[in-house]
């Protein structure tokens, strides 16, 4: 009987905001250590936390692309543990009565066809301070500048199946939460950190003994550390051996995961109310204008997209990114046929995206460009080489290819004398064509184009050639 792997996540979320959860001390990543602290994350005696309503708002925005229930009536709990970048010994979390639970992911699974995945909460809590090992021989060094940054916690059932599911559940899950503006979803800032749990069974059985998978710093050793994981419990159980709940780490340079302690339970952190902070209150009035105000989210952009023309590839492409799928309605908007800006988008576009985060080349330019191209005036080739100077330049499109000279030529005399000029030069091939070698006009056209230095319009050409060469 085959085995069956069983896996749930647990998502923390850095919430894109520029202050703390609980006071003003800035989140901006890589400041020098422990600069961007005050009495309230450093737990001073005396000092209040205040929530930070833009965090909240944030949090209730995801709660609410995720399909979720928002309660107006959340509470806010002390998680208690002890830890040398944890000041407080307690971090503010919520426990018993979380912001808001029961929401779905959907994504496609190569083994299941269309998965979804029930999401159990999301609440929101701060971060902790990050131990360094490595600063000082023999000692470990603490900041404190991320404690007390804002987190929106995920917590999905175990409804995934293997860990090539849990790795597209997080890219469909990183996906809407960067449609809504509630996180970057950066893993290298370490605004995104997967807490993993894994256990076996065979089909049909009760649920395994779980272990959590830690340190994963990236989808691909999310999908890599349970592999890892769901081997390592197999080789046991097939052994006679049985599974211990622990805590596990994810070395990615050896591929291999090692125990640091056992699995702490709910009851280990002796959950209870913070007495310093009151019910966070929300009106159903406020949670329907945050639902209202959501932007059109990725499966809906996908459905529109189709329905305006474009292939099922390009617009998954086109709709993976809220900035590519805004950069190609913009394009359609002033004036660019849908599937050329597609064809566009999906590959020079993004390829300016993913390496400088910004388009070099405005949408209103572009279209121009994309026009051209669809006119003839300029050939797909040659389009490349303008799009490439655009970025360089601040001109329109048409005076960009006559400056590099690569507007097409579609005037029949100039055409003529090209083409009589290749047809003198190559007596022997046209005695070819004449006898039949009807594949031989690819050769004259490529010709043409040679001796007119790519300005002919090769839509021209062949009319003239083939009468010409009867």
């Amino acid at each position: 009987m085959e085995w069956e792997t069983v896996v749930g996540l647990e998502v923390h979320v850095q919430l894109r905001t520029r202050s703390k959860m609980f006071c003003g001390c800035s989140t901006a990543f890589g400041d020098p250590p422990n600069t961007n602290v005050c009495p309230v994350c450093l737990a001073l005696p005396g000092a209040l936390p205040v929530p930070n309503a833009e965090a909240i708002r944030l949090a209730v925005r995801a709660a609410l692309a995720l399909g979720c229930t928002v309660h107006e009536r959340s509470v806010f709990a002390r998680k208690n543990y002890f830890y040398p970048d944890l000041p407080k010994g307690y971090q503010i979390s919520q426990f018993d009565r979380p912001l808001a639970t029961d929401g779905t992911v959907e994504f496609e699974s190569a083994e299941r066809g269309r998965v979804t995945v029930h999401v159990q909460r999301l609440h929101v809590e701060e971060d902790a301070g990050k131990s360094h090992h490595d600063r000082y021989p023999g000692k470990t060094a603490v900041d404190l500048n991320r404690a007390g940054v804002p987190l929106a916690e995920i917590v999905s059932a175990p409804d995934l199946r293997s860990p090539a599911e849990a790795r597209a559940y997080l890219g469909a899950l990183r996906q809407l939460l960067i449609y809504t503006g509630a996180s970057d979803c950066s893993m290298e800032q370490g605004s995104l950190r997967v807490d993993a749990n894994l256990s076996v069974r065979r089909s049909g059985d009760p649920l395994g003994t779980k272990t959590e998978v830690k340190n994963m710093n990236s989808f691909a050793n999310v999908e890599r550390a349970l592999e890892a994981e769901r081997t390592r419990q197999m080789e046991l159980l097939e052994s006679g051996k049985r599974v211990r709940q622990v805590t596990l780490l994810f070395d990615p340079a050896t591929g291999r995961v090692q125990p640091t302690r056992s699995k702490e339970e709910s009851h280990d952190y002796r959950y209870f109310a913070d007495p310093d902070l009151p019910p966070l209150a929300l009106t159903r009035e406020w949670i329907e204008a945050e639902r209202a105000a959501l932007p059109e989210l990725p499966e809906a952009r996908r459905a529109r997209l189709e329905r305006d023309g474009l292939g099922a590839y390009h617009a998954r492409v086109v709709a993976s990114d809220p900035a590519l799928a805004d950069y190609f309605d913009a394009l359609v908007a002033a004036g660019a046929d849908a599937r050329r800006a597609a064809n566009w988008v999906t590959a020079d576009a993004m390829t300016s995206w993913n390496e400088t985060g910004a388009f070099p080349v405005s949408a209103p330019r572009l279209a121009e460009l994309i026009g051209l191209e669809r006119d003839g005036v300029v050939s797909l080739q040659a389009a490349k080489r303008v799009y490439a100077a655009l970025a360089e330049r601040d001109a329109p499109a048409r005076a960009v290819a006559e400056s590099l000279g690569v507007v097409q030529v579609s005037d029949t005399g100039a055409l003529a004398g090209w083409v009589d000029a290749v047809i003198s030069a190559h007596p022997a091939e046209v005695a070819r064509f004449r006898g039949g070698d009807a594949k031989l006009i690819g050769f004259f056209v490529g010709q043409v184009m040679k001796r007119s230095e790519g300005k002919a319009d090769p839509k021209a050409i062949q009319p003239l050639l083939r009468e010409k060469l009867k």
